[in-house]
């Protein structure tokens, strides 16, 4: 342990470790009971059937929230949802100084905007390859390649030693925008001596290199010469290399792009901000696309996920205003499959090809996607770059951080420790090791409002796919007396020939009138103690019937 009062350097990941996605690390320094900090990344992931209702999830900083005097800036290594997706929702608990380079600040600026804080936002600009000097971390941006325009590995130097936080990488030779891995700058670093990198594990278990975008370009190209009839690319939109690369094909065969989707159209402005689209023609709008011969057009779409909002989504239900595939066309999957959505990707795709639209993915067509993410070779080059004392695998599920610290010690990397979400890890001084464990949950965007992931609306909606909804009201006179009911109504409960669920409902409430009529005194005489005894009765009737408790509702009226 470190004398009391002294100095220390902590990482803690609260999001993103044990967890690929809602990436939220924060570095502290200085003795225990007065640390600065910097963030690096707010992100955020997704729902799921798990979570049906919420489409956004963000980590809770309420620990690092306790601590927001402190707290000197917000470093964004790249403009992915699962880096800054969340600044709109938590820059206003969080109240630091944002910096980010010139494409993340664009993205930044509209998330900010949407949320109604981007006039009380501190956001500064850093260029590719600049320096900062944050209280006790002078931070310096090093050029990375990933599947989104200047990604960025952080130096972070201190008076304890320098950390270098990776972000999101990959080593591309050819990444067609932007610049190569500045190879020279981490081998800079490992000279100087680094103390711990703390570094993407998403491909830890993939053999090899992830490929280049250069190689998808042709392989994209040579897909879509001799397609004849219409033709949709689907791919994520932050990828802008991937857009460019789709945007190329259709140029170099003859056919004008139409971008169909929001976040494609926004993206496509923050490329064109920062001077990455000066070679591209002039997109068409969805009306214009639709009245050109079905050969010359090419449809760059969102929803290559299965998302039941995005618009190919709306294209495979026939519901899109403007853009029809059908009969000889043609949609391109040029991106991998998420785990979790599995089911909706294949529901999506059955869709179109129930319309006559042939589909083409990467498991037919591997050269159509190559990974934003370091395959097991390119974890091993950047460990012979950087050399550092400590590992500290990130961005991946416990099996792929456990992976990730076993590769770095096979490399001979002296320390490793592999933190969940919440585990405070003292890289310095002394031996690094887990020292704290602080909360770490999850907030839910429900309904445009923020909750707990305990919280009452989204367990009694689980409640209510898992058992369904029971309803029962019935009408008392003065006395106590039934005058009306009780009725009895059902959602999402079975029933079969045999015993039909009116059947059902009609038993149900030959219950519920006899439990009224059990009541007496002082029960009979307290609505809510009516209804408390129809929703207990109601609930051990269910049990019988369907072997479960549906949420029951219990409605009395006096008359």
């Amino acid at each position: 342990m470190s004398a009391r009062g002294a100095d220390e350097l902590v990482f803690l990941p609260l999001g993103g470790s044990n967890e690929i996605g809602m990436n939220f690390n924060c570095y502290g320094f200085g003795p225990a009971d007065d640390r600065k900090w910097i963030i690096v990344d707010v992100g955020v992931t997704f729902g799921d059937q798990t979570t049906p209702g919420v489409d956004v999830i963000l980590p809770d900083p309420a620990f690092i929230e306790a601590h927001a005097e402190d707290i000197l800036g917000i470093v964004l290594t790249h403009a992915h949802e699962d880096h800054i997706g969340a600044m709109g929702w938590l820059w206003p608990r969080l109240r630091a100084p944002i910096y980010a380079t010139p494409f993340t600040a664009f993205l930044l600026r509209e998330k900010m905007r949407e949320r109604g804080v981007l006039d009380e936002a501190d956001i500064t600009e850093i260029p590719l390859g600049g320096t900062i000097t944050i209280g006790p971390f002078e931070v310096t941006l090093i050029t990375l390649t990933h599947s989104i325009p200047e990604p960025n590995g952080l130096a972070i130097r201190t008076p304890l030693g320098t950390v270098l936080h990776t972000g999101d990488w990959k080593i591309d030779p050819d990444p067609l925008l932007g610049g190569v891995t500045d190879q020279d700058a981490i081998r800079r670093l490992g000279d100087e001596g680094v103390l711990a990198m703390v570094c993407d594990s998403t491909n830890v278990f993939v053999d090899g290199v992830a490929g280049s975008e250069a190689e998808v370009r042709v392989a994209m190209n040579a897909l879509i010469r001799p397609l004849k009839g219409r033709v949709a690319v689907a791919c994520f939109a932050s990828n802008v290399a991937r857009m460019h690369t789709a945007i190329h094909a259709a140029q170099a065969n003859g056919r004008q792009v139409c971008l169909v989707g929001r976040s494609m159209i926004r993206m496509a402005a923050a490329a064109a901000s920062v001077g990455l689209f000066n070679d591209v023609a002039p997109f068409v709008t969805e009306q214009v696309a639709s009245g050109l011969p079905h050969d010359q057009v090419l449809y760059l779409c969102t929803g290559s996920q299965g998302e039941p909002r995005a618009a190919l989504a709306r294209i495979a239900d026939g519901s899109h205003p403007h853009v029809r595939l059908g009969q000889g066309d043609h949609c391109v999957f040029s991106s991998r499959v998420i785990p979790g959505n599995e089911v909706p990707i294949r529901t999506l795709q059955n869709k179109l090809a129930d319309r006559g639209v042939r589909l083409y993915t990467e498991r037919d067509h591997p050269g159509i996607h190559v990974s934003g993410h370091p395959c097991r070779d390119e974890l091993k080059q950047m460990y012979q770059w950087a050399r550092p004392k400590i590992a500290v695998p990130t961005h991946g599920e416990r099996r792929h951080l456990l992976e990730h610290a076993a590769l770095a010690r096979d490399l001979q990397v002296v320390e490793t420790v592999a933190p969940r979400n919440g585990d405070m890890v003292r890289l310095a001084p002394g031996r690094a090791e887990i020292i704290d464990e602080v909360p770490a949950g999850r907030l839910y965007v429900d309904g445009g409002v923020l909750t707990t992931e305990d919280g009452e609306a989204l367990r009694e909606r689980r409640h209510m796919a898992h058992s369904g909804v029971l309803t029962v009201s019935v009408v008392l006179d003065g006395r106590g007396r039934i005058t009306s009911g009780p009725q009895v109504r059902g959602v999402g409960l079975p029933s079969d020939d045999e015993y039909p669920l009116g059947e059902m409902l009609d038993d149900l409430a030959q219950i519920a009138e006899d439990t009224v009529k059990r009541l007496g005194g002082d029960d009979l005489e307290e609505d809510e103690a009516v209804e408390q005894a129809l929703m207990r009765a109601l609930k051990r009737a269910s049990q019988r019937i369907w072997g479960r408790r549906p949420i029951v509702e219990a409605t009395v009226l006096r008359v």
